[in-house]
């Protein structure tokens, strides 16, 4: 805590103290605000620190209204709107720092303190994970702090001592949290708004456009984490995560087609040998896929979400997943699909724009006759992928993730020219080529491989394992899967050694000090955040519903979880209540009945030290009021004195509690 002078008025110190608080609540926010809304943010919470250092006056009204209509006008043309979450927020920071320009009462500093708290809140709209929930965790306790403080008008306390009680009423209220956080009925999301903005970052997106971005940034960002029941992983080699899948091409980008363009093909999933069963854990995608292994014949196990599967093997839900969500899951890595004999449907995955890629064309045609030459008369799509595999393997070609940008024949480009790319290169051109031998091909996109995290054993899949492959229909078979990339850079699917750009400054010093160093801390910070994933953030209504089987409850509902929410709310109140009558019951009677009569003088306007005697309390009430109008009370202080101190008490102390309610004290200017 920054040190201030020892000579600081308290209200500077105060002030300061509490702009210091509302700065630590808007930080997380930084990413999610307009520039002009932190520039002017910084700007009068600066102004006002500095109008409290230097005691000057606060700005006058039209500065006030001034600055608040160029606030509404800024969000209004910022986000079109004044009302929704991001229009939301802009004004609630804004309101917050401008309202620290008429802080003059108590009063003012109470409106602060409250929009402060759900300035708090709002930084849960954006992101719910560990990080940002200690950082207002301690945003809590400054503003709790400085409300403490608030209540402390006499003097000059220390705020360590506001904060030190402030950190009593939030370990007090822990109980009362933890209960409502077990045992208040989960709802569904309140907030979530789609974003599709994955260009030139590694990631999983609805589209895919070829060869318009030079070079492609690694995000190391989590993607989903894996537990394999009973540690029972697939081999490395099929860890295909499926997402969605791209049939339209327009020359440059691959597009999912629309469901009445895909020829009512039925899915027809058959698979072969042992499933795998695993539970799944998403990260918000803002995106309506469910990540399985592929492929997935039922339905994931999910709550609270309508869920269905496409003809082409992909999970959806109803609705884009804004919050973690965790589920279970079990899938076969050995599969065919779709249609075994050749359908009119099947013809929209042969398309491609007219007059594009021509030496694409006239190699597929070439390819094409050597395996019809190779089948004898058969089905030549195999023949046909193993030469185009063979030619990926021998021609020079190259993976890397900083292949140039691609002009608009972009197959042809690739398979004579850059012969360099990564995934979505490598996939788009072999699919291209297929389609030009009139063989049935589509994209699919997700993820492929992972790592383990050696300290909670989960396998955790990042949006750097993003990944395109290739599925082709083959007569007798139907879909199959098919990687290009992996006849190219064969580590890339096997053994997981990704590219990846040169690490910073940072990172690298770390590396050569340990080159394991960097590797271990990630590693248990990312074991530490998947345990608050785990057992805060995915928090579920079933988990509360089992929490209430292990208690007693047959068939347990939100009905029986609200009553034992209210239940344990009476209890705490009861037991807040007995707390209070023990404390009461410490303090020693007679000197609870002597301090409520110092009360009673110190309104009357006699200021009496704590430790002043009945009789003394007497001959005060005598100087100030006359002997004759003080005498019914000063009888009563000189009994009371007599009921602790006499030889013989002749009254009790509850006598003395009643006539004390009787008498008629003397006010203030009487």
């Amino acid at each position: 805590m920054l040190k201030l002078p020892r000579q600081m008025p308290r209200d500077t110190r105060d002030t300061l103290f509490l702009l210091g608080v509302i700065a630590l609540i808007v930080l997380p926010q930084l990413p999610n605000l307009p520039l002009w809304c932190i520039a002017l943010a910084l700007v009068v919470l600066l102004w006002r620190g500095a109008l409290a250092w230097q005691a000057a006056p606060l700005p006058g009204r039209w500065w006030r209204i001034g600055l608040l209509a160029l606030a509404l006008g800024a969000t209004f043309a910022t986000h079109r709107t004044l009302l929704g979450k991001d229009a939301g927020v802009t004004l609630v920071v804004v309101l917050l720092a401008l309202k620290t320009l008429e802080l003059r009462a108590r009063r003012d500093a109470f409106v602060i303190f409250f929009l402060g708290f759900f300035a708090m809140l709002t930084n849960f709209f954006y992101s719910q994970s560990l990080l940002t929930a200690a950082a207002m965790l301690v945003a809590l306790l400054g503003l709790l702090t400085a409300l403490v403080n608030a209540h402390m008008p006499a003097g000059r306390p220390p705020l360590m001592q506001a904060a030190r009680t402030a950190g009593w009423m939030a370990l007090a209220g822990a109980p009362v949290m933890l209960a409502l956080f077990m045992f208040f009925p989960r709802l569904a999301p309140l907030w979530g708004t789609p974003n599709d903005n994955m260009t030139g970052r590694t990631g999983l997106s609805n589209t895919m456009q070829v060869g318009t971005i030079a070079e492609l940034a690694l995000d190391d960002g989590i993607a989903a984490r894996v537990r394999f029941d009973d540690g029972r992983m697939p081999p490395r080699d099929r860890l295909y995560f499926r997402g969605p899948v791209l049939s339209r091409f327009d020359g440059r980008e691959w597009t999912a087609l629309p469901p009445w363009e895909r020829g009512f093909l039925p899915a027809n999933l058959r698979v072969r040998g042992e499933p795998v069963r695993y539970e799944l854990t998403l990260e918000p995608s803002n995106r309506p896929w469910l990540l399985t292994l592929d492929a997935t014949p039922q339905a994931p196990a999910v709550e609270e979400l309508r869920i269905f599967q496409t003809p082409d093997l992909q999970w959806m839900s109803s609705r884009p997943i804004g919050d973690l969500l965790r589920y279970r899951a079990e899938s076969w890595t050995d599969f065919d699909s779709g249609p075994q004999r050749r359908l009119p449907g099947l013809q929209v995955y042969t398309a491609l724009p007219p007059d594009r890629n021509p030496r694409t064309a006239e190699l597929a045609a070439q390819m094409l006759a050597q395996a019809r030459a190779e089948a004898g008369g058969g089905d030549a799509t195999a023949a046909l992928v193993a030469l185009a595999l063979q030619r990926l393997r021998t021609g020079g070609y190259s993976y890397t993730l900083e292949p140039g940008v691609y002009g608009d024949e972009t197959a042809d480009e690739f398979w004579f020219d850059h012969k360099a790319g990564f995934c979505e290169h490598i996939a788009s051109a072999f699919v291209v080529l297929m389609r030009a031998a009139g063989v049935p091909a589509r994209i699919v996109t997700g993820f492929q491989g992972g790592e383990i995290n050696a300290v909670d054993r989960y396998w955790t899949v990042r949006n750097s394992d993003a990944h395109a492959w290739a599925e082709v229909w083959e007569e007798g078979r139907g879909w199959v899967r098919v990687d290009p990339t992996g006849a190219i850079s064969p580590d890339r699917i096997g053994q997981f050694r990704r590219l990846s750009p040169q690490p910073g400054l940072l990172a690298g010093a770390i590396g050569a000090m340990s080159p394991t160093l960097a590797q271990n801390v990630r590693a248990i910070w990312e074991a530490i955040n998947n345990g608050w994933n785990q057992w805060v953030l995915n928090y579920t209504k079933s988990r509360q519903l089992d929490l209430l089987k292990k208690l007693g409850f047959d068939s347990p509902s939100l009905a029986d979880l609200a009553w034992v929410l209210l239940w344990l709310l009476v209890g705490a109140s009861l037991a807040g209540g007995a707390w209070t009558l023990w404390e009461r019951s410490r303090i020693d009677p007679w000197l609870r009945l002597l301090g409520r009569a110092r009360a009673r003088l110190l309104r009357a306007g006699i200021e009496l030290p704590p430790q002043a005697a009945p009789r003394l309390m007497g001959e005060r009430l005598a100087e100030r009021f006359g002997a004759e109008a003080s005498a019914p009370v000063r009888a009563w202080l000189l009994r009371l004195e007599a009921q602790r101190y006499g030889r013989a008490p002749t009254e009790s102390l509850r006598a003395l509690r009643a006539q004390f309610r009787r008498l008629r004290w003397p006010a203030a200017g009487g």
